[in-house]
């Protein structure tokens, strides 16, 4: 069995970050009594939009997470850029409420964070000599088991 516990850990902070999102959007459906769409009422629009950015963001930031973390192992940067990732979609979220430099920050390191990780995705592939004949060789010898 493999655990991968970086990618684990940081998805089950990002799925309670969802709900946490995901509630604020229901709190402002029910004060502007809208059950469907936007009403027109711009704080809610605000809402969505900061819950349709993370929800467009996030699967990404996790994929490319495990992905990296299952090919070069657990290390203190994944750690580091799975909890940034997730206080710069609270920075993001507050700041969509008017917080115009939170909202900027969230952002901004939210783009670095996937920018990042695919590069360390790429390099992983490219720059390790035996990843491609490796992989080959092992996915062949277990496909022939």
């Amino acid at each position: 069995m493999i655990i991968l516990p970086i990618s684990l850990t940081i998805a089950a902070g990002a799925a309670l970050l969802n709900i946490w999102i995901a509630m604020r959007v229901g709190r402002v459906r029910g004060e502007a009594k809208v059950s469907i769409g936007d009403g027109g009422d711009e704080r809610l629009i605000r809402r969505m939009r900061a819950h349709s950015n993370y929800v467009e963001n996030t699967p990404f930031v996790l994929i490319l997470l495990a992905l990296v973390e299952l090919s070069t192992g657990s290390s203190i940067w994944l750690w580091a850029v799975g909890a940034l990732y997730l206080v710069a979609r609270i920075l993001h979220a507050i700041g969509m409420d008017g917080l115009g430099w939170a909202r900027g920050a969230g952002i901004t390191v939210t783009m670095l964070i996937q920018l990042g990780l695919a590069v360390a995705a790429l390099l992983t592939v490219y720059l390790t000599p035996t990843s491609i004949s490796s992989t080959l060789t092992d996915t062949v010898a277990v496909e022939s088991e």
